[in-house]
């Protein structure tokens, strides 16, 4: 019901927007996170959207370059991604939680994405 697209290989200093679209729900009724997982790595939240859109939460690592935003009329939820590093590659996953805020466990899980960035 969660299906992310928009992934790719980009350079170095790069960008890329991710899209979560949803089916069969509403996304303005859930939070959304945006979770990434590096080879050989855990999967770690990156970013969210409470389910009131004015709060947002990133992790230190990607703030400042990523920015998490909803289009409710397309039903979608967005990662705009910007100046890019080897070390944003990975898979992202999409999640969806019918809470107020970003808390698992949650609801929906997209398959995922996949952003390689490298020269």
């Amino acid at each position: 019901q969660l299906v992310e697209s928009g992934g790719g290989l980009v350079q170095p200093g790069g960008s890329l927007r991710l899209s979560c679209a949803a089916s069969g729900i509403t996304l303005e009724d859930y939070a959304i996170g945006w979770f990434r997982q590096a080879p050989g790595e855990v999967r770690e939240a990156t970013a969210c959207i409470f389910r009131a859109e004015s709060t947002t939460f990133y992790i230190d690592s990607v703030k400042g370059r990523f920015t998490i935003s909803r289009d409710n009329p397309k039903n979608r939820v967005y990662l705009q991604m910007n100046r890019l590093t080897p070390e944003d590659t990975g898979v992202y996953y999409c999640a969806a939680v019918k809470s107020d805020r970003c808390q698992g466990p949650y609801d929906f899980w997209g398959q995922g994405t996949q952003v390689t960035v490298s020269s």
